[in-house]
């Protein structure tokens, strides 16, 4: 028989993510009176929003706000309402059971009656050499983020299935030429979305081709290209590059505990609730959607696993939490 764990040391909450959903989150619990623990992360506390330089599109700024300082009012606001931020990565999760345990890179272990999953997705890269460098500088995984920076000028996009597709489109709103390079012979894309793509007269499409080098120091100026046409690679001066060759949901501490969706790779929830396939465990941002990706959709989605933690932890028979207790 497992020893009991005192009563004292379990939390009503622990977060695993920070970014719009767990900030959101955060502030949700932390004014229902949970006193959450955000395990934030060491490296990328805030999220992939922290590395975007000016968002116009999150409601509430007319003139725009910088990623950093977005999360940076998303984090006060939920220590405000008293969650504790501890700014280290987790490095393994137990969901089993009424008592949750997770334990953080420092080695301590903490204990909740639920846990919120918010640990994002990450946008597969290229690989190239400054991609990381000029991200924010010209480099984006995101046109609807980023679209509106490139007015009357040439961009390139990355990737041949529906989501470069719709990031090309898009962009032709803004762009005077849009480069799709994709590295096959033909979009993977769904036909109509194909058959729009090359039907668009800003959009030329280079089949056959893969992008080398991003050339520019402080901001994008051009990309080296090799086409299995050309003998030699050539370069054509662009100021915008999207990448939009997939994500991959942040699921690994949750693998083998968690049910998966088959197609996305996220974090399947019932319905449009935020609970997961464990009793107590509900997940919210990117990790469960592999449609939108917005900082609005993932902060919404924060609030709604929020409530259903207040409303499992108020309607769950307290003899089954604290079973675990002394």
């Amino acid at each position: 028989m497992s020893t009991p764990i005192p009563a004292d040391t379990v939390r009503d909450v622990i977060i695993v993510g920070s970014g719009p959903a767990g900030y959101t989150a955060g502030i949700y619990t932390g004014r229902a009176n949970l006193k959450p623990l955000i395990i934030a992360g060491m490296m990328e506390p805030g999220g992939e929003l922290m590395k975007t330089t000016e968002v116009e599109n999150y409601p509430g700024f007319p003139e725009g706000i910088d990623g950093p300082d977005l999360m940076a009012n998303f984090e006060a606001q939920a220590e405000r309402f008293g969650a504790e931020i501890l700014f280290e990565d987790a490095t393994a999760l137990e969901l089993e059971g009424p008592i949750k345990k997770v334990t953080t890179t420092d080695g301590d272990v903490h204990y909740a009656r639920s846990v919120i999953i918010s640990t994002g997705s990450a946008h597969r890269k290229l690989g190239l050499p400054n991609e990381d460098a000029l991200s924010g500088h010209g480099v984006s995984y995101c046109a609807t983020c980023d679209g509106s920076f490139f007015q009357d000028l040439e961009v390139a996009v990355v990737g041949g299935g529906d989501s470069a597709a719709e990031e090309a489109l898009f962009l032709t709103k803004f762009a005077t030429v849009v480069h799709l390079i994709v590295r096959g012979d033909q979009l993977r894309a769904s036909k109509i979305m194909a058959d729009r793509v090359l039907a668009h007269p800003k959009i030329s499409v280079e089949f056959n081709t893969a992008v080398t080098g991003i050339l520019g120091e402080d901001k994008v100026i051009g990309l080296i290209l090799q086409s299995g046409d050309r003998e030699h690679p050539y370069t054509v001066p662009v100021e915008g590059l999207f990448i939009a060759i997939g994500n991959d949901p942040r699921t690994a501490l949750v693998q083998g505990q968690l049910d998966l969706d088959s197609f996305s790779g996220c974090i399947w929830v019932n319905g449009r609730t935020s609970q997961t396939s464990e009793r107590g465990v509900f997940a919210a941002g990117d990790v469960i959607d592999a449609r939108y990706r917005q900082a609005i959709t993932a902060a919404a989605s924060g609030c709604a696993a929020a409530q259903d933690v207040e409303n499992y932890l108020a309607h769950t028979a307290p003899a089954v939490l604290e079973a675990a207790t002394a």
